[in-house]
């Protein structure tokens, strides 16, 4: 997958993330197991998407080797949420491992993390899943619904992000007991990506969820109830 296109933005303005390190890259990374590909993606409706869809662009954005390089000349400590819009790049839903190695490699000096709709069940991608966490490049899990929620935490080698159904408490639980957070920044303006960092820990025990939002929101809680 040579032929995709990254964002990166250094110091984003966005109210949510703060002013951390942000990217995107081309949606052609986004794997068919994500249920709202085309489907009531935030990334794909709102303002952001905007952007994205630049990314086809094969002059617009960083090549995935000169995002690398990019995100080993950021600041030592300094905060990266790869992946705002997109995901990991692969070929036919297997995770592509050299290039995640480039960027967890260029990621060492910062706190940097992302989140996954690629199939955990593949052995393939939970092996560079795990391998990526227990490197300090964080990779969360994307769930579906905290039934999926609960068999992504069994697997055992990254943390869990739920899509949260409607009228969810801010703290509540799974079928099988674990714990849901809601991301602090969806309900408060004083928190934001920079000052919470909590999906950054790639061995934390709660979960995090996100309510479902955007134009495509009946569709998100449709798929949020399973």
């Amino acid at each position: 997958m040579n032929n995709i296109r990254v964002s990166l933005t250094r110091i984003s303005q966005n109210s949510k993330t703060g002013p951390i390190a942000v990217s995107s890259t081309s949606a052609v990374t986004c794997p068919d197991t994500c249920p709202l590909k085309k489907n009531g993606c935030y990334a794909d409706m709102s303002y952001a998407g905007i952007h994205w869809r630049k990314l086809d662009n094969p002059d617009y954005g960083y090549s995935w080797e000169d995002y690398c390089k990019a995100v080993k000349l950021l600041p030592k400590g300094h905060k990266l949420r790869h992946n705002v819009a997109g995901d990991l790049p692969h070929n036919n839903g297997f995770i592509d491992a050299g290039m995640l190695g480039q960027l967890v490699a260029a990621s060492k000096r910062i706190d940097a993390f992302t989140y996954t709709h690629h199939d955990p069940y593949l052995s393939w991608n939970s092996q560079n899943i795990k391998a990526a966490n227990d490197d300090g490049f964080t990779i969360n899990l994307s769930a579906n619904n905290l039934q999926q929620a609960d068999e992504y935490k069994q697997l055992n080698i990254g943390p869990v992000v739920v899509l949260m159904p409607e009228q969810c408490n801010k703290v509540t639980v799974t079928p099988a007991g674990n714990t849901v957070i809601q991301c602090p920044a969806t309900y408060t303006d004083d928190i934001d990506c920079s000052k919470c960092m909590i999906c950054a820990n790639s061995t934390r025990k709660a979960i995090i969820g996100f309510p479902a939002h955007g134009a495509a929101k009946r569709k998100v809680i449709a798929i949020a109830k399973g």
